[in-house]
């Protein structure tokens, strides 16, 4: 029987025969790998795709450095978590980047300017206002604006041989008024009117735009009808005339006066 098997034997017969094992026994083989046998030399170029790849299966540790670009990155791909404290340098922000709708309200404060940072080119026409002033700021102006008051005081004495006796002064205004000279109105002690509606606390006398108000708050000696007249009046300020009531020889007139530009 061996003779008769081994008469039948040749090199197409072996050949088949081995062909038909591996065939057969293929997926064995391959479980039978040894491990850590199959390289990137086993790999076909492509063979490795991404519905292959596990989950969480990329991790930091296998990204080359640099390998990844801009262009590898996602919409939104980048998040505040994903950004290291500090990692956001001056010369990180590109020209233009920071614009007003980027800042939060409050969040530029005085101590973040820096010297000159805030000059008159930064500055819009009309951007400092009356309410933006601080107390203790003049007006510093060519004129005095529409609204604005300007107040003062005065005193005027003369000696009186006569009855009738004048004694005169002048006011000058800080700031000029615009437009026309603003009209006068000399009150008595105690008076007041729509214009000149009296003096507030503080010492503040008041008068509506347009107006100079002059209010008389001490006298001596003074003609009861026209104890005190105002002259000359222009956009410059003011005169004002003390008339004496009798010959007692001196005679007094004080108070405090306000302008206010139309």
């Amino acid at each position: 029987m061996k003779a008769s098997l081994r008469s039948r034997l040749n090199y197409s017969n072996v050949i088949a025969t081995i062909a038909l094992f591996a065939a057969l026994s293929g997926v064995a083989v391959a479980a039978g790998l040894p491990k850590n046998s199959v390289g990137p030399n086993q790999l076909k170029k492509g063979a490795v795709s991404t519905q292959k790849l596990k989950n969480k299966a990329v991790t930091s540790a296998k990204l080359a450095p640099k390998s990844v670009t801009n262009g590898k990155l996602g919409p939104n791909s980048i998040t505040p978590g994903n950004i290291g404290n500090g990692a956001v340098t001056s010369a990180k922000i590109g020209n233009s980047a920071v614009i007003a709708a980027s800042i939060k309200n409050g969040v530029v404060t005085t101590n973040k300017l820096g010297n000159e940072a805030v000059n008159a080119s930064k500055l819009g026409k009309g951007s400092v206002t009356l309410a933006k002033l601080g107390d203790d700021v003049a007006p510093l102006l060519g004129t005095l604006r529409s609204g604005q008051t300007l107040r003062g005081v005065f005193y005027i004495s003369g000696t009186a041989a006569n009855a009738g006796e004048l004694a005169s002064d002048s006011v000058s205004f800080q700031f000029p008024i615009s437009g026309n000279a603003p009209a006068i109105t000399v009150l008595k002690k105690g008076e007041t009117n729509a214009n000149c509606a009296g003096i507030g606390s503080g010492s503040a006398p008041s008068a509506t735009g347009g107006n100079v108000c002059v209010y008389l708050t001490e006298e001596t000696n003074l003609d009861a009808v026209t104890p005190l007249a105002a002259e000359n009046n222009t956009r410059l300020g003011f005169g004002l005339v003390a008339k004496a009531s009798t010959s007692t020889p001196k005679f007094v007139a004080a108070g405090q006066w306000a302008v206010t530009a139309p």
